[in-house]
């Protein structure tokens, strides 16, 4: 005998209505979340965050971060208020005390409450007054010179208020004459006005933030006119130490004593000639005579009428003693490279130009006849002669700079190679 059992259909709605039967007998708890380590700690401000890794059952609505100078902080004390939901947040804690130390933790919530993760402390920076150095100094025009700064270290405060002060006395103030900047970290210039011919004068740079000001370190130079070439080329002139050099390459076609320099714009005849000549980059004075200069072998630099008189191309021992004072060979090339890159290729690394002397990515010319004379590493290098020679030799120095280079990097090249000048005074 054949039994049949016959079982009822189960509907859609049946099923739908005990599944939802069944989630509603799920009890929902509150928020599960880790604290993030905190990183980035600074005078004010710090970063932390967490994840939440378990919701409950129910919608996170609210998470971030809570803090308190007391331990075990909750939502009642401060708190950020980041995205919702599972997963890992962010979190920027604002509006601390300086040197001050703290408890934070991460929170969540959901309809059935709050869940906290782990606690940790962390301590804010202290807070200082600015930090910063006096950049060279470069006579501009009869009455004004350019000088400036370079703000290291803010304090952990917003700087206000900076520029340079100066007088005739020694460690100028705020209550001497003063320019006005802005405020803000990072190199600034600034232009003295009102500036007597042959005076001496004292300069500081300053920098103000609410703790007090302070001053960078003092510089001295005599106020001097711009000097002209025998071409009629003005040139700014920037003291360093002891020394007064010329702010920019030369750029002068004759000798002092009106001589014409001969212009050699053939490539294999600049590799062989053994007397003096100039030219200027890729030929080009139009494109390359500002800012660069012009583009001299050593028999140019060594017949000693190069410079204005009065004037003369710096030995080898001369940039030695500009080296010392910037701090030596290791360091001077930052101090000495114009800052940026709108003529010197990326990185600059170091450059801060903050002796004044505004050292440019020039290129030099090969005297190499296989390589026809060519020009080179515009923007890359700049090769300074000295206008000391080696003995028995077709070889003299020269002092070099590179975009990929703190350094200066003392030279030798052949006689017949080319190079920038720049003039120091007698």
């Amino acid at each position: 005998m054949n039994c049949k059992i016959k079982i009822p259909r189960i509907s859609a709605l049946f099923l739908l209505s005990l599944l939802l039967l069944i989630a509603s007998c799920k009890k929902s708890t509150i928020p599960s979340v880790t604290t993030a380590p905190v990183n980035l700690i600074q005078q004010t401000n710090a970063y932390s965050g967490g994840q939440v890794t378990d919701d409950g059952g129910e919608h996170v609505s609210k998470l971030g971060v809570c803090w308190s100078t007391s331990a075990d902080p909750t939502i009642s004390d401060n708190k950020t208020q980041d995205t919702t939901g599972l997963g890992g947040f962010i979190s920027h804690i604002t509006g601390l005390t300086p040197k001050t130390m703290y408890y934070v933790k991460a929170y969540a919530t959901n309809s059935e409450g709050t869940g906290y993760g782990e606690q940790y402390t962390f301590t804010t920076d202290d807070v200082s007054l600015p930090t910063l150095t006096t950049l060279g100094l470069k006579s501009v025009s009869t009455s004004s010179a350019a000088s400036g700064g370079d703000i290291t270290n803010d304090g952990g405060i917003p700087v206000t208020a900076r520029g340079v002060c100066w007088n005739t006395t020694g460690n100028p103030a705020l209550t001497d004459s003063f320019t006005s900047d802005g405020g803000g970290r990072g190199i600034f210039t600034s232009t003295m006005t009102g500036l007597t011919l042959n005076e001496t004068y004292h300069v500081r740079a300053y920098a103000t933030n609410s703790l007090g000001t302070t001053f960078g370190d003092e510089l001295v130079f005599t106020q001097i006119e711009p000097v002209l070439d025998n071409d009629g080329n003005a040139y700014s002139i920037v003291t360093i130490g002891t020394q007064i050099w010329f702010g920019e390459n030369l750029k002068t076609t004759t000798f002092n004593d009106g001589t014409a320099i001969p212009n050699i714009t053939s490539g294999p005849d600049w590799a062989v000639i053994s007397t003096p000549a100039y030219c200027w980059y890729n030929n080009s004075a139009g494109t390359y005579k500002e800012p660069y200069g012009a583009i001299y072998n050593f028999y140019a630099v060594n017949t000693g009428k190069l410079c204005p008189t009065g004037w003369h191309v710096p030995g080898a021992e001369e940039y030695t003693t500009m080296m010392v004072y910037l701090g030596g060979l290791d360091i001077a090339g930052g101090k000495l490279k114009e800052a940026g890159t709108s003529h010197w290729i990326g990185p600059n690394l170091g450059a801060t130009n903050g002796s004044g002397f505004t050292a440019l990515p020039g290129g030099g010319r090969y005297n190499i006849q296989s390589q026809g004379g060519s020009f080179s590493d515009l923007g890359y290098f700049g090769y300074y002669w000295s206008s000391t020679a080696i003995e028995s030799s077709t070889t003299a120095y020269s002092f070099d700079m590179g975009y990929n280079l703190k350094s200066v990097v003392k030279s030798v090249y052949g006689k017949t190679d080319g190079g920038a000048v720049r003039c120091i005074k007698d």
